[in-house]
């Protein structure tokens, strides 16, 4: 698998990863577009991801995510690969998967406290999946994430900092009854004393405000804080 994975791969590739701040020492410069079909074509393997992801090579750990169904990231893996993630993109495919499983929530404050600039990504990005792909989550939920954004809204990493905020957008565009207290966030932070907490909230009011949004939402156009 690792030989069909390299010659997948081009340097031009690599060179698109390390732009977006992949880490690409251990990469062999395989797009998402080719890893997808690749995963349809396997199907489901928890054990053959098991040992793509041992293998260290990124594109293999990718397809290691990719080959595992939601039932078989359990919580215990998925802490067990986020020690070994050094990279923004596995983060988020990692809990785009976690996202699907029930009861993943809990992880949220133990991932969100983490100070491992990776881990704690994790926390937030898991937030976002979940905006998306937990439907039958109660809105008490991701209300219930507001002090955790508020409080990471000052970690000035990058890689935290753009998961804060992408948790506090979906969360926003989850439904009509969210889009106002997360918007009211976001012009907290957007006053804030604090730089990075000010980004944050500026460009989350610039989304949730947007026409686009409140028309998804059924929302008019007063619905944005005054």
């Amino acid at each position: 698998m690792l030989t069909e994975l390299r010659s997948l791969g081009t340097e031009e590739n690599r060179a698109g990863m390390a732009r977006f701040g992949i880490e690409t020492q251990h990469a062999f410069g395989v797009p998402m577009a080719r890893l997808r079909p690749l995963a349809k074509t396997i199907g489901s393997s928890p054990d053959l991801a098991r040992e793509l992801w041992e293998s260290g090579f990124h594109e293999a750990r990718l397809l290691a995510i990719l080959l595992t169904p939601p039932k078989s990231l359990t919580p215990d893996l998925a802490l067990t690969w986020l020690e070994d993630i050094r990279s923004w993109d596995l983060c988020d495919q990692l809990c785009n998967v976690l996202a699907r499983r029930e009861h993943t929530d809990e992880l949220v404050p133990l991932l969100a406290a983490d100070k491992r600039e990776f881990v704690r990504r994790a926390g937030f990005a898991l937030i976002a999946w979940r905006a998306v792909h937990a439907k039958k989550a109660p809105e008490s939920e991701f209300s219930g994430y507001f002090g955790l954004i508020r409080t990471a809204a000052e970690d000035e990493r990058n890689f935290v900092w753009k998961a804060v905020h992408w948790a506090l957008r979906q969360i926003g565009k989850r439904s009509a009854a969210l889009h106002g207290p997360a918007l009211a966030l976001a012009e907290e932070l957007g006053a804030s004393d604090n730089r990075t907490a000010r980004k944050i909230g500026r460009e989350a009011i610039r989304e949730l405000s947007s026409e686009k949004v409140r028309t998804r939402l059924g929302l008019g156009a007063d619905a944005c804080s005054q």
